[in-house]
């Protein structure tokens, strides 16, 4: 029991050490009016990425929800003869998996408001010198890591404390990684395309020369 009560505050003193981090990079300045236009359109943009994203996620975790309690938690195809006592009632293993998927996307939802708002800041504390523009990036990208290690060690120990057993807890990894899976690749094609768009716009609006 003293492990599980180090592991809830460890993971609630995380999850307001990145509320105030938050704090933090958000006191600063967000520059001149010019880039205070530019940053509103990122954020605007990727607030609709975000949603249309999730969107799409929403329904691959409904599936894979049902299909866990299903194939796993009900064992309709009785795979596990010798476990079937325990693997039938409360479906554990879908109940981790959209717990760890939902907690994944909060994490995501969470590190993508704080980027999109904290890169004004960088470039705004850079105007006074290379080290408080890195204390504003570093603070920023720190958000998201404290912020997913304490939602992760939280729900761990609440689903640990909810099943007292160890083996639904592979439905949340695998929620929680298939999350981030689409989180990673979708943002990486929504990256590249506003990259070749800006780029498009740079040499044909504004006439800026290839490097």
């Amino acid at each position: 029991m003293t492990v599980i009560i180090i592991a809830i505050v460890a993971s609630i003193c995380a999850l307001l050490f990145a509320v105030y981090l938050a704090r933090v990079v958000m006191a600063h300045d967000t520059g001149t009016d010019a880039m205070r236009s530019i940053a509103a359109a990122i954020q605007e943009g990727a607030s609709a990425f975000l949603y249309r994203e999730y969107l799409y996620i929403s329904v691959f975790v409904t599936i894979v929800t049902i299909t866990l309690a299903l194939l796993v938690d009900a064992d309709i195809l009785d795979k596990f003869p010798s476990e079937k006592g325990e693997l039938t009632g409360l479906p554990r293993t879908a109940i981790a998996y959209l717990i760890g998927a939902i907690a994944s996307a909060t994490a995501g939802y969470i590190g993508m408001m704080i980027a999109v708002r904290a890169n004004v800041r960088t470039a705004a504390s850079a105007h006074e010198g290379l080290n408080p523009a890195l204390r504003v990036a570093f603070s920023s990208g720190a958000v998201m890591g404290v912020t997913a290690t304490g939602l992760s060690l939280i729900c761990l120990t609440v689903l640990y404390l909810l099943f007292e057993d160890v083996r639904p807890l592979t439905g949340f990894a695998f929620g929680a990684s298939s999350i981030a899976l689409f989180a990673r690749v979708g943002g990486g094609i929504f990256t590249k395309a506003a990259d070749v768009g800006a780029d498009i716009v740079g040499k044909l609006e504004a006439g800026i020369e290839e490097d």
